[in-house]
């Protein structure tokens, strides 16, 4: 990822209803889930909510399929792990054991914040 990917797909993030839609396709892994359901879900209109999901395709952190009339919409998430990459990849100035604790955080992500 270079760095104007890194800042499309942040800024693709920094709108409040798109980093909760996505938020809200990550839980649905690997299902995914149809358009009007997230804008159900996040009390967008549809509308709104599709200009937003526009938004976060363009930028590569949500991927999406046709099924028969539904439009169904997942996280991206090996895009999420290169956004992610992209952030720490000068980490510590090549002492990976001052980022221990960030990688046992990333690693063990099941656990609730």
């Amino acid at each position: 990822m270079d760095t104007s990917q890194a800042i499309e797909s942040f800024s693709a993030l920094s709108q409040e209803t798109r980093l909760k839609a996505f938020r809200l396709l990550v839980r649905h892994e690997p299902e995914g889930l149809p358009a009007g359901e997230i804008a159900r879900q996040l009390e967008v209109p549809h509308n709104t909510m599709s200009a937003h999901l526009s938004v976060l395709s363009r930028s590569g952190l949500v991927l999406s399929q046709r099924q028969s009339r539904s439009i169904i919409y997942r996280a991206n998430l090996s895009h999420m792990r290169e956004a992610i990459r992209f952030l720490v990849r000068d980490c510590c100035d090549d002492h990976p054991a001052i980022c221990e604790p960030l990688a046992s955080f990333l690693i063990d992500c099941s656990t609730p914040q």
